[in-house]
């Protein structure tokens, strides 16, 4: 009787999940069947969902309830904080499974070459939102000393930054913060959130929904310019054809026009404003130098030549996320992924990399939301599948599965697994249950391999 196929997928964020799914959606998973192994080198499961998106964003985070059903099935097995490629390499991988699907994601923050980059006051915005997420590879503290801050980038990222700053302490108190993040912005001091963009509204990559949660809070004053609300023939043609586009620009149109309030934190929205330099003394940011920008009728914009400083003491860059490289694999530098046809891995000699695949951001680089890895998941499985009728994968030496739990032993690799997930899953929520939260989320990795019972 024929084994069934043997895939491993490493990264267990939705990409990752989602390629799971349609493996077991395939016509392969009822002959000769599937068995899959997610390797994630965090002790829990679902990525960016979980490391990622903003405390206060719950809806979102709803999201693993169908990721959770999904690793349910008893074809899947979870192998958490077991990272690629120290506790296991491609070459291990390859003597245990017929394919390996590579969904590890984007965690870094894309370089911004401008002077004053460095300074003290400048940060990236994945590692502030790696802090307020309680990612346990991050420092315990942040500092929030600066009254006006400067984020730099018009993508949800930016917004949830600017808003987690914008927000007090005990209105992020009832989400699954950890203690050492709500001490952290008790101490927060800032007043004032400025959000820079370089081109228009019409060219804003916001979601709408994300941009109007950001005038729900009682206490976050939201300003537009009108001298920033500006459309060529370009901009345009984009709210004709981009719905989205077009409600974010009515939204900022609305707030262009209204009175301000009396809300006691101010966050502005700047367009055209490109950051040129961030200003410092002795070594710390004291302010931020822009150049204002003109549309040049496309909907791209040009320097006008006039600049304006702003009295700002901390700058974050939201930029856009950069992938890790990936040891083993070939590399794009400039866009940050592997190179890939379809989801095979393209070997720098021409060809495809035998049995290798990507999906996700790693694939096409942190673009669109959550929900869009699920095409790139269904293309790239297609293709394994095609490639495994084809007879074009390579033949694993062990494809019993309990040579991969022996060789992770042998190693002394302590690793989670889904029953460990449901332990830490208990434990979060009995913390959160007497402050009436729903879950407090665990910080230290000892501790969550200690509540996963590894």
């Amino acid at each position: 009787m024929p084994r069934p196929l043997r895939v491993a997928i490493v990264g267990a964020g939705p990409a990752g999940i989602y390629a799971a799914d349609a493996l077991l959606k395939s016509d392969v998973a009822t002959e000769p069947g599937v068995s899959i192994d997610i390797f994630e080198r965090m002790p829990a499961p679902f990525g960016l969902i979980r490391y990622g998106v903003a405390p206060d964003h719950p809806r979102i985070k709803g999201i693993i309830t169908a990721l959770h059903q999904v690793l349910d099935k008893p074809q899947i097995r979870l192998f958490g904080n077991v990272d690629y490629p120290t506790d296991i390499s491609l070459d291990d991988l390859r003597a245990f499974y017929d394919a390996v699907i590579f969904s590890t994601g984007a965690t870094a923050d894309r370089e911004l070459s401008i002077p004053g980059i460095e300074l003290d006051g400048s940060y990236g915005a994945a590692d502030f939102v790696s802090w307020y997420d309680g990612h346990p590879d991050v420092p315990r503290t942040w500092p929030l000393e600066a009254e006006k801050v400067a984020v730099l980038g018009v993508g949800n990222v930016a917004l949830d930054v600017a808003r987690i700053l914008a927000k007090t302490a005990e209105e992020l108190l009832p989400t699954e913060i950890p203690p050492n993040v709500h001490e952290g912005l008790k101490a927060n001091k800032a007043l004032e959130v400025h959000v820079f963009g370089r081109r228009g509204p019409a060219q804003a990559k916001f979601s709408p929904l994300e941009l109007r949660e950001l005038d729900h809070s009682p206490t976050i004053e939201v300003i537009v310019d009108p001298e920033d609300i500006d459309y060529d023939a370009g901009s345009i043609e984009t709210r004709r054809g981009n719905k989205q586009a077009d409600m974010v620009a009515k939204t900022l149109e609305n707030w262009a026009i209204r009175d301000v309030g009396e809300r006691p934190h101010k966050l502005f929205l700047h367009f055209f404003e490109s950051p040129t330099e961030i200003l410092g003394e002795d070594g710390k940011v004291v302010g931020l130098r822009t150049e204002r920008t003109a549309l040049d009728g496309t909907g791209n914009v040009k320097g006008t030549g006039a600049f304006k400083e702003w009295d700002v003491t901390a700058v974050y860059r939201a930029v856009g996320y950069l992938s890790d490289k990936l040891p083993k694999l070939p590399w794009d530098l400039d866009s940050g992924t592997v190179p890939d046809e379809g989801g095979r891995v393209l070997q720098e000699t021409g060809g495809h990399l035998s049995s290798t695949y990507v999906t996700g951001w790693i694939r096409r680089g942190p673009v669109g939301l959550i929900g869009h890895t699920k095409g790139d998941a269904n293309e790239t499985v297609s293709n394994l599948l095609e490639d495994f009728a084809a007879g074009r994968l390579q033949e694993p030496t062990a494809p019993a599965p309990e040579a991969v739990d022996a060789f992770l032993g042998e190693r002394g690799v302590r690793y989670t697994t889904w029953d460990g997930w449901y332990r830490l899953d208990a434990a979060e929520k009995a913390l959160g249950e007497p402050q009436g939260r729903e879950r407090v989320k665990l910080v230290e990795r000892e501790d969550m391999l200690r509540e996963s019972g590894a």
